[in-house]
């Protein structure tokens, strides 16, 4: 029989599909939860200290140590069910615990996590969450007294979910301890792992929407400095039609600006990028829930798209305008880069134009100069035929007045044919 030989990493990718399996919980119950997010970029994310801080909270509780190298663990700690899963730019710490407090979302029950241990975490808190899982009561209007006294009347989101198995309330406030309250009233007969997925997805819900909100923040301050950009832009682009305006001055200001917005981009591209991956991964979660309203109370897809889809907006549209000034400036350049050649080209045809006059007043001095080398160049060789036939002009009884006389016409004639013939052999 022919051996398979299978991709390395095809049993460690199957594996990864049933890694992070939802929790089951027995009603009543509660959830602890806490997202946190390192300081730095992704990129520059130290995974080692995530673990080391994982380590120190199980070497708290004596429990078991993960594997090296690990992105999830799941354990007990105590009297609770330890999640511990790690993401491109967070951990999160999840702790499941059977029944509640006399006390609704009692703030010890975060303790589970200790004070100092969260003080010593690799980075920020940027989620707490304390769920309260409890039956739904006989009675419904127990439940809308029970939102009145847990939560802020004017931000609760309450609604039917999973077709009618549990009403999940919730008011996405930060209460006195520093953590965000949900509850959750789950039908009777209701399957421990339905339960567990709804509590996940809350938390997911709560995590995702405040690492997408770490865009708005950054869309603030790219508006303001586009703010300030802009009006430069378009006096630029104003100015592109100033003809007593040097277009070479134009363009070093408009690549100054364009390189500034470059830059801003890049700064800013991971960060909206994920901002749209949280938003999709929000949406999609409260899809899951499938909802249907509760005596007549906002769902929390109602919630969203009052509070959040807002700011989500204002990120994509800060995205946008960066794209859209980016764009011009590069069409703003491309003209002024045109026009500046055409200028150039100009100038290098005056160029061209003066060196054919200073060539042509070159070529006439030239001839100046050879006219007059004919005269000085004649005068000596006049001199020296006079020296050289006076005896014969004696002997022949003519003066030397009429010698030179008539060496004259006959020297410049012949010295001015060989300055002809030397300058027509070099042409």
């Amino acid at each position: 029989m022919a051996q398979t030989h299978d991709h390395p990493q095809r049993y460690a990718l199957v594996n990864e599909l049933h890694a992070r399996p939802f929790p089951s919980l027995t009603v009543p119950c509660h959830a602890v939860y806490v997202a946190i997010k390192e300081p730095m970029d992704a990129a520059n994310r130290d995974r080692s200290k995530d673990r080391a801080h994982l380590r120190a909270l199980l070497d708290h509780y004596g429990a078991p140590q993960p594997d090296a190298g690990a992105t999830h663990y799941a354990g007990a700690i105590g009297k609770h069910d330890l999640k511990w899963e790690s993401h491109t730019e967070f951990v999160t710490y999840s702790a499941f615990a059977e029944g509640v407090g006399s006390r609704p979302f009692d703030p010890h029950l975060a303790d589970v996590f200790p004070k100092d241990w969260l003080t010593d975490a690799p980075g920020k808190r940027i989620a707490a969450v304390l769920i309260r899982v409890e039956y739904l009561p006989e009675n419904l209007a127990a439940i809308s007294s029970r939102i009145e006294d847990w939560f802020v009347p004017e931000s609760v989101a309450c609604s039917w979910v999973l077709d009618g198995a549990a009403v999940l309330v919730g008011d996405f406030r930060i209460d006195a301890a520093g953590q965000m309250r949900f509850a959750v009233f789950v039908q009777p007969g209701t399957g421990a792992r339905r339960v567990g997925r709804i509590v996940q997805r809350l938390c997911e819900i709560e995590t995702y929407r405040a690492m997408s909100m770490l865009g708005l923040e950054r869309a603030r301050e790219l508006n303001e400095r586009l703010n300030a950009l802009d009006p430069q832009l378009s006096a630029l682009v104003t100015a592109m039609s100033d003809e007593g305006r040097s277009a070479e001055g134009t363009l070093h200001e408009l690549l100054a600006i364009s390189a500034e917005l470059e830059s801003l981009a890049v700064r800013n591209s991971f960060r909206f990028g994920a901002t749209g991956a949280y938003e999709a991964i929000v949406n999609q979660r409260i899809a899951v829930l499938r909802e249907s309203r509760f005596e007549g109370r906002q769902t929390f897809a109602e919630f969203m798209m009052r509070r959040y889809d807002p700011a989500m907006r204002t990120v994509k549209s800060a995205e946008s305008r960066l794209q859209q000034m980016a764009e011009r400036a590069e069409r703003a350049g491309e003209l002024l880069r045109t026009r500046v050649d055409v200028e150039r080209s100009a100038q290098n045809q005056l160029l061209l134009a003066s060196m054919d006059r200073r060539a042509d007043l070159q070529l006439r001095l030239q001839h100046t100069v050879e006219g007059l080398s004919v005269v000085a160049i004649s005068y000596y060789a006049v001199s020296l035929a006079t020296y050289l036939l006076l005896p014969v002009a004696e002997a022949l009884h003519w003066s030397k007045a009429a010698l030179t006389s008539g060496l004259v016409p006959v020297v410049m004639l012949c010295v001015w044919l060989m300055v002809r013939r030397i300058r027509k052999s070099m042409h």
